[in-house]
């Protein structure tokens, strides 16, 4: 289903959409590394990072993604899947839940509130699947700006672990 939002389009993604997903995840670890932020995303392209590619190809096709276009050009991601990580230290909830596993736009469209267009939609995605639960987890390092950002659209902290020597951050919101 396609949203219209502020000039933003919100559409379903898919396979096709791998090689732009990739350059926004690029664009976002070069902003980060050149703002002295080596630590969330670390210093490789995620294009040349060791399973980068395949990580997105298994976001595309296994979870629901969702594309935030501007004038037609993939301008940013957001990916809903039922859980977190089965990899990562976090508990599944108690109950059904989605929960955003990747979120990120293309820099040179930073400012055009595509992140928060994109919330408002898992908001409504997890309403109409008549989940109650949205939860996501981010980095919790350099000053905890990510995890405010999430609190600024409704989110709640909920539990913090590590994952070695990076700090996360569960957030989680109640769907009416």
């Amino acid at each position: 289903m396609d949203d219209i939002t502020r000039g933003i389009r919100i559409r379903r993604g898919g396979p096709a959409d791998a090689p732009a997903v990739l350059d926004m995840l690029d664009s976002a670890v070069i902003w980060m590394n050149d703002r002295g932020n080596t630590e969330q995303w670390g210093t490789i392209p995620f294009s040349e990072k060791p399973g980068g590619p395949e990580l997105v190809d298994r976001y595309l096709t296994e979870n629901l993604p969702y594309i935030a276009e501007v004038d037609g050009t993939p301008a940013a991601t957001l990916v809903l899947d039922s859980g977190p990580n089965p990899r990562a230290p976090i508990a599944p909830a108690k109950e059904p839940e989605r929960y955003v596993r990747l979120l990120v736009s293309h820099r040179r469209f930073a400012g055009r509130k595509l992140g928060s267009a994109l919330l408002a939609h898992a908001v409504d995605e997890t309403r109409r699947a008549g989940v109650r639960l949205l939860r996501v987890d981010c980095w919790a390092g350099g000053g905890g700006e990510l995890v405010a950002f999430y609190e600024r659209h409704g989110f709640t902290s909920t539990e913090s672990f590590l994952s070695g020597t990076w700090p996360g951050q569960v957030l989680a919101q109640r769907v009416a």
